[in-house]
């Protein structure tokens, strides 16, 4: 195996390990909510307090230039060890308390240093293919995201159990990141320059990049923390509860999130042949389709519910990790890291609205029309990626393709 694979292979196995830490909490809120009688807001604080910890975490990277500036290695064990140990001392307390919510915000700042700086790593050893490259990443990223759902579903309501898997997960990547040997296309350590985070607004190939990746955030992580909680209502309206539609409804939320790794891979691999544009505006379309479908499917037969929810699990994250690679291609060399990391910052921010925008709709409309509030999003960013298509910039994405 070549020095480039296996850094790959580790880079991808880390972002699994490490972002079961970010859905952790909020994948056992349908057993919390059973057992505890976990109120609405303090379930939705407990994947938008990681939102928000990341916003502030990106916010800090990107004024001091972190990701660039320090050793990427080091930047992740340090935050991987940090997120794991926020992460288990959660179980010191009562899961509606106050502290639980600020070591959520902990552990949010933490993935600062792990998503950004993953993507940085896995885009060090581009060759002609950076859309696979981070689609590879992020894929990995999305599996990580969607494994807590698998701890929850082999631990049954033990909601101990999924929190502690998740820890451990991350602590293993700390130390397996160690193996990963940094690539070629690594530019030396820039100089102290806060107002370089300003370039993602000033060029307009980066601004439309990063519109184009809000668009696709208002919906991405809105979905991702409330598909579980959906899934779990529907299959329960339905299903007898003693048929173990909970679990039944676990290891789909696992199933429709897992499946986003195969279609960041599968958009990787045509964004580098067909385009950037062309692979985001495609998955946008679709997935929006899926948010205006889905919730006309609430308590109906499993099946096709799930077989749609599917599709929109691996069309909503297939365009992810192309936005990420348009901001490495029209970044200067030597701020790619801060890039990417406002990119995020900015997208992560948005999603605070629409995670807690949702549980309202709910309560007022139920989950029939509740998705509908997403769609927005994906219309936004197919203009943005459309208008960048027909740019100058265009030039610079994927070899020439746009």
């Amino acid at each position: 195996m070549s020095v480039r694979t296996r850094s790959l292979v580790i880079i991808a196995f880390c972002a699994v390990a490490t972002m079961s830490l970010w859905f952790s909490a909020s994948a056992v809120v349908p057993a919390l909510r059973e057992s505890v009688g976990l109120p609405p807001l303090i379930a939705s604080l407990f994947t938008s307090a990681v939102q928000a910890g990341f916003v502030a975490g990106t916010l800090l990277s990107a004024l001091l230039n972190l990701a660039d500036r320090i050793e990427p290695r080091r930047f992740f064990i340090a935050s991987a060890l940090v997120a794991a140990g926020a992460n288990a001392l959660i179980l010191a307390f009562e899961p509606a308390s106050p502290a639980v919510i600020v070591l959520r915000f902990v552990t949010g700042m933490c993935m600062a240093g792990i998503y950004p700086v993953g993507m940085k790593l896995a885009a060090s050893w581009a060759r002609g293919d950076m859309g696979l490259m981070i689609g590879a990443l992020v894929g990995a990223l999305a599996l990580g995201s969607a494994s807590p759902h698998l701890f929850n579903a082999l631990g049954g309501i033990d909601w101990v159990f999924t929190l502690v898997a998740a820890s451990a997960c991350a602590v293993v990547a700390a130390f397996a990141i160690l193996l990963v040997t940094v690539g070629p296309n690594t530019a030396p350590s820039p100089p102290f320059r806060p107002s370089a985070a300003l370039r993602a607004f000033s060029d307009r190939g980066l601004r439309l990049a990063n519109l184009g990746y809000l668009g696709h955030m208002w919906e991405l992580y809105a979905m991702w923390a409330w598909i579980g909680v959906f899934l779990n209502a529907s299959f329960l309206a339905r299903l007898d509860p003693d048929s173990g539609a909970a679990t039944l409804a676990a290891t789909a939320t696992f199933v429709v999130m897992g499946a986003g790794a195969i279609g960041c891979v599968g958009g990787g691999l045509m964004a580098d042949r067909w385009g950037r544009t062309t692979v985001t505006i495609v998955a946008m379309a679709a997935s929006g389709a899926c948010a205006l479908v889905a919730g006309f499917l609430f308590a109906g037969a499993v099946w096709p519910l799930f077989l749609l929810c599917i599709v929109w699990g691996l069309t909503i994250v297939a365009d992810s990790p192309q936005f990420s690679a348009c901001t490495a291609e029209l970044a200067e060399s030597g701020y790619v890291g801060t890039m990417l990391t406002v990119q995020t910052s900015m997208g992560f921010l948005l999603t605070l609205i629409t995670i807690h925008l949702v549980p309202v709709v709910v309560d007022a409309v139920g989950w029939q029309f509740a998705f509908l509030i997403l769609v927005p999003g994906p219309v936004v960013g197919i203009w943005a990626m459309w208008a960048l298509r027909r740019s100058p910039d265009a030039a610079r994405l994927a070899g020439g393709r746009g």
